[in-house]
């Protein structure tokens, strides 16, 4: 289906800004329109479309599944042009700029290779990082003070409603120092029990999924906890003492080659939890943001295919 040449850029600026205020008549106050204009450029819209993108009520406008439909790519697109008017404005190197919400489960080797190879194909480009736990990543996606949020969610009650696309599994496994006194034996449930844990923190996604791991397997936490999204204080709290990090793989996969920590059950790997991207449909995207994406997307690709990390 060809693209129909009628539709105009105040089409989308128009559904946009409904989409957006969820009422015609706050659209209209907007964008310094009478709301019959608006309730025009809606229905012509509509028209060439061949579906309907609102309810109308007493409420106000919500969008259709049709109308979700085309918010994904209307918002990009509108975003889009105006990067490019801009980029012509100001100069053709002009920076970029994304900000990005980031889970503890890839701060430890996809991210670092994301942002790598965005300063590599990207002149002029700064991304902005916030780490956190996903409840307030997600609140702070929805009401725009992110772009795009990574890493494991989809457990999280506030995703819904927002976008989330899978790029990779990834699992969790338990880990000591170099010499710890339960490597080298059959993992039992009671020494387990006596030695500190680092788990991530009660609520969050991957926490769950590590308490689901240690019942599937019948063992009990210790009482001794530390319960973190740290991965730095982590690291070092295993280094310096006996406890039993129950890690996401990318977090210590490499200190793992290195010989700087072990697995200490290679049986007990959990399954993967999904690892992806979510974004608000209802906000256009950045063209810095628009290049993570692709960049996320390829990265994840080379997980899912072994080749990478």
């Amino acid at each position: 289906m060809n693209i129909d040449s009628r539709i105009k850029f105040r089409h989308l600026l128009c559904f946009l800004e409904v989409a957006n205020q969820g009422s015609l008549a706050r659209a209209a106050d907007k964008l310094a329109v009478s709301q019959p204009a608006i309730s025009k450029t809606l229905k012509e819209l509509e028209e060439l479309l061949g579906a309907s993108l609102f309810e109308r009520g007493k409420g106000g406008a919500a969008l259709t599944e049709a109308g979700l439909a085309f918010l994904r790519y209307a918002g990009p697109c509108v975003q889009a042009l105006r990067d490019g008017v801009n980029s012509l404005r100001v100069g053709e190197y002009a920076a970029s700029s994304a900000r990005l919400g980031v889970l503890s489960t890839v701060e430890g080797a996809l991210l670092p290779e994301v942002v790598r190879r965005l300063h590599q194909r990207h002149s002029a480009l700064v991304l902005s990082v916030v780490t956190g736990p996903s409840a307030h990543l997600l609140s702070q996606l929805r009401v725009g003070e992110l772009d795009l949020v990574v890493g494991r969610m989809t457990d999280s009650p506030q995703i819904q409603g927002l976008t989330f696309e899978h790029l990779y599994n990834e699992p969790l496994t338990l880990v000591v120092r170099p010499g710890h006194p339960l490597l080298g034996r059959p993992l039992d449930a009671d020494e387990l029990e006596r030695y500190p844990l680092v788990l991530p923190s009660a609520g969050t996604t991957i926490r769950k999924l590590a308490d689901s791991l240690f019942v599937q397997h019948g063992l009990r936490q210790s009482r001794l906890r530390l319960e973190t999204l740290s991965l730095t204080l982590s690291r070092r709290y295993v280094d310096s003492s006996e406890a039993v990090w129950m890690a996401p793989m990318d977090a210590v996969r490499a200190d793992l080659r290195k010989g700087l920590l072990a697995e200490l059950a290679p049986q007990l790997l959990e399954a993967g939890g999904s690892v992806g991207i979510c974004s608000n449909a209802s906000l256009p995207l950045s063209l810095g943001a628009h290049w993570c994406q692709e960049v996320l997307r390829e990265v994840g690709q080379e997980y899912r295919q072994g080749i990478y990390p």
